[in-house]
């Protein structure tokens, strides 16, 4: 059996109490890339690093005065693992197509704005740049956990390569309206 055949099930439970526990708890398994099966059940692939980064969610149920308890699948049925494998291919191709949106409706938007308003300063493109590291950042994590070879990842690695080409040819723009910033 290798490791991509075995799933870990984790079943929790946190005080009703406050939704804001509730709530920290779903982001974070949401953030790893849980799929839930239910209500306070979901399920992971066991990766490396994928158990290690689950205890500390438990560690956070715990702290909440809530319970968990995790199961390794290791006999999945076929009609399930196909299941479980395609949610999770649409969860990462969602959100590949979410960076792409990203890009062609905010990123390239900006740019061709601050080139209609002529607004070539470095402070413009600074704040550009930091939208670019940003959506790599997103782009990086969607890829950590796209366990399953999710449809869209070459795409939106060609939008987010088309931001920085974009941000380059603005910068050099910049740079030639308003001269070597360090001169002088």
């Amino acid at each position: 059996m290798t490791i991509d055949e075995r799933f870990l099930q984790l079943v929790y439970r946190v005080p009703s109490t406050t939704s804001r526990a509730r709530v920290a708890v779903w982001r974070e398994l949401k953030r790893l890339g849980a799929l839930y099966i239910q209500q306070a059940v979901c399920v992971l692939p066991d990766r490396p690093g994928v158990r290690e980064r689950l205890d500390k969610v438990r560690e956070r149920i715990d702290e909440l005065d809530g319970e968990s308890m995790i199961f390794v699948l290791t006999e999945v049925e076929e009609r399930e693992r196909r299941a479980l494998v395609e949610s999770f291919r649409e969860n990462s191709a969602k959100e590949y197509a979410e960076i792409v949106e990203e890009c062609e409706t905010k990123f390239f938007k900006e740019i061709e704005f601050e080139r209609f308003r002529e607004n070539y300063t470095f402070e413009e493109a600074e704040e550009i740049r930091q939208d670019l590291e940003k959506l790599r950042r997103w782009l990086r994590k969607v890829e950590a956990r796209d366990w399953m070879g999710a449809p869209g990842r070459d795409l939106a690695h060609e939008k987010v390569a088309e931001c920085e080409r974009l941000l380059d040819l603005f910068e050099a723009d910049v740079y030639e309206r308003v001269g070597d910033p360090g001169a002088g």
